[in-house]
């Protein structure tokens, strides 16, 4: 739907009374008045709301917030039914930055608390418990404003229909340089209700209506006809595009974040060994992948210190990260980079594998057998402080043969390379470059700077840690177990594939009920929330690449169960596509469908992933009907967005190559 459309009515008004709201820069934080909390504080008291009863970290950081929170669910819209009052939906995330930045400014402050009191019923969600209600609501944000991000702040009549929202906001007009701050945000949206309901209700109506036309509509032609080969041509073509020949990734804009987008590299590696393209187009394939590859490494996207990936890069160059450390990035990234060594036989892809591999392990991993959500970016209260280094820090130290070299390697000497004043490890170039500058074998370049990094390691693990956030999520663990499994089959190592196992049989005992059901999210002992399609999908992709890596047919089978309730519970008959929540889920303003590839694949392209495997493992023709009905199903979001989903294109490749 044309989002001018959207904008029409009461977003005229509201854009007039809220001219600025964009994404902050990085200023000095400016508190409200904070006299009441800090009075609470002292007297040894502090307020406590309704999240104090919750599990996950998220929720759990804002208990004592003086703001009334409810966590989602029928309390909250009962009572804004029940005293007619408008909500605010807030939507974040435990290692979001930007959310820890609003909480502080805003949802802290006495006056702002008081007023959101008084006039709405305050909601808050952590959008990696509730990706259905993440997922409905950000469509609203970004057809509103053409853009989205976290923390999500969304404004909902009292049966939870939308009708204005941003991302973040600063507490107060001109803090942070924007015009218009959270407080008058709030007056402004309460005065609109009191006094232009009807102008309120129709722009609901308007957005609600918009966020059910993108839903995935149904194909125009019946059959294999719909199935075209110009669909993954189109696929390629549009990735060549968006592709930064000078840096690696898909984002061609000089500012802006860059990502990772797995899904996309996952579709480069099966271009590259498909023998039925050309020459030409697997050789751009290969091009395309070693360069965004090594164009991770390069920078300071990885950490070259304790392993693992960080979410994204803030610049083009991939040297300056954004500090979070996602389980379903690194889980996706074991399986890339291991599936890249063994097409190149490129070393430090191993080496890249197993730094990976050893920072999950060590630092997300349950004493369960699960593994953590994720590290915050922030750690005393500023991002990025775990990892950076002053001068003065490095010069502590005993000025070894290993430390200048890792100090040259690393670009830890000179001007500082973050933010003006500190270091991180950022290499400029792969290893494998750096010791060819220095005539060095890789192999004899790893040896000598081995003292170094070891010495700065240990350093850095005595400082204040990351948060974690030790929510496990079904979903999440499927690709990480497809990730350990899938390294430990290419790279020998049983240690992984042990660890992979795991952390199937901790989802098998504490997150799936008997009759092979799945829940969400495991916190302090408890696990709950209904699952998403993502949880069946993953768990079945991760307990499939278990059976590829051992052969042991008791992954199969639990793989073969998981898919069959995934299909009972989630199939849409009518399209052959999957809805994302169960047909017994709470119900929402709309059923959503989500087909398309992002940060996190979506279900449907790991589900096609793993009706193949089915199909070839396993006897009847059940798994490939479904997975016809399902390729048929992405048309119409292929046509018009050719690159949207490219795992489940992909798959399209490979059906097409066997008919």
């Amino acid at each position: 739907m044309n989002t001018s459309i959207v904008q029409l009515g009461l977003l005229i008004c509201l854009a007039l009374a809220f001219p600025s709201w964009a994404v902050a820069q990085r200023t000095a934080e400016q508190p409200g008045d904070q006299a009441e909390v800090q009075a609470q504080a002292e007297s040894g008291t502090p307020h406590t709301n309704r999240l104090a009863d919750e599990s996950s970290p998220y929720l759990l950081q804002h208990a004592h917030n003086p703001v009334d929170w409810y966590p989602w669910g029928e309390e909250a819209l009962e009572k804004a039914r029940r005293e007619n009052k408008l909500i605010f939906l807030s939507v974040g995330y435990a290692a979001c930055h930007w959310c820890h930045v609003m909480e502080r400014e805003s949802f802290t402050d006495a006056e702002i608390a008081k007023f959101m009191n008084e006039n709405f019923v305050n909601v808050k969600v952590d959008r990696e418990e509730r990706p259905d209600v993440d997922q409905i609501y950000m469509t609203a944000v970004q057809l509103i404003s053409g853009n989205g991000g976290w923390p999500m702040s969304v404004f909902l009549l009292p049966d939870g229909r939308p009708f204005f929202g941003g991302t973040y906001f600063p507490a107060r007009d001109g803090d942070r340089g924007v015009s218009t701050g959270f407080l008058t945000v709030l007056k402004q949206i309460d005065e609109v209700w009191q006094t232009q309901r009807d102008r309120v209700e129709q722009q609901a109506d308007t957005l609600t209506t918009a966020i059910k036309s993108a839903q995935a509509p149904a194909p125009d032609e019946e059959g294999d006809e719909a199935l075209k080969p110009s669909l993954v041509r189109a696929a390629f073509e549009t990735l060549k595009d968006q592709f930064d020949q000078s840096h690696g990734g898909f984002s061609v804009s000089e500012v802006g974040p860059k990502f990772p987008e797995a899904s996309n590299l996952v579709f480069l590696i099966h271009r590259m060994q498909d023998q039925g393209v050309s020459e030409e187009d697997r050789k751009a394939a290969r091009s395309m992948l070693i360069k965004t590859l090594d164009g991770m490494i390069s920078g300071a996207m990885y950490d070259h210190l304790g392993g693992g990936f960080h979410r994204y890069s803030v610049d083009q160059r991939w040297q300056i990260p954004h500090f979070e450390k996602m389980l379903y990035d690194n889980g996706q990234l074991l399986s890339v980079y291991a599936e890249a060594f063994q097409a190149t036989g490129q070393k430090e892809y191993q080496r890249i594998v197993e730094g990976t591999a050893d920072f999950v392990i060590r630092v997300l991993q349950d004493s369960k057998g699960g593994y953590y959500s994720a590290l915050d970016a922030d750690s005393e209260g500023e991002e990025g402080k775990f990892y950076r280094w002053t001068a003065e820090e490095l010069n502590e130290f005993e000025q070894s043969e290993s430390l200048k070299l890792a100090r040259a390697v690393f670009n830890l000497q000179g001007e500082p390379n973050f933010e003006g004043e500190f270091y991180v490890p950022d290499p400029r170039m792969t290893l494998t470059e750096a010791a060819r500058k220095r005539d060095l074998d890789y192999d004899e370049l790893l040896e000598r700077l081995r003292p170094a990094r070891r010495q700065l390691f240990n350093r850095r693990s005595k400082r204040s840690r990351p948060l974690t956030d030790q929510k496990i999520l079904t979903a999440w663990n499927g690709l990480l177990i497809a990730g350990l499994a899938d390294a430990g089959r290419i790279l020998q190592r049983d240690d992984w594939i042990d660890a992979a196992a795991g952390a199937a049989e901790f989802i098998e005992q504490e997150l799936t009920t008997d009759d092979n059901r799945l829940l969400r999210s495991y916190a302090q002992g408890k696990a709950k929330l209904n699952a998403y399609i993502d949880d069946y999908a993953f768990y079945s992709s991760g307990l499939l690449a278990l059976h590829r890596a051992t052969g042991d047919e008791r992954w199969l089978k639990l793989a073969r169960l998981i898919t069959e309730k995934q299909i009972e519970l989630f199939h849409d008959e009518a399209s052959g596509s999957f809805y994302f929540t169960s047909n017994d889920h709470p119900t929402l303003i709309v059923r959503t469908k989500d087909p398309a590839d992002g940060a996190i694949p979506a279900g449907t392209s790991v589900t096609l992933e793993n009706l193949a495997y089915l199909a070839d493992h396993t006897k009847g023709d059940r798994y490939d009907s479904l997975r016809l009905q399902t390729l048929r199903s992405l048309v119409p979001l292929l046509e018009r967005v050719p690159a949207a989903a490219p795992r489940a294109t992909s798959q399209l490749t490979r059906y097409l190559a066997a008919e």
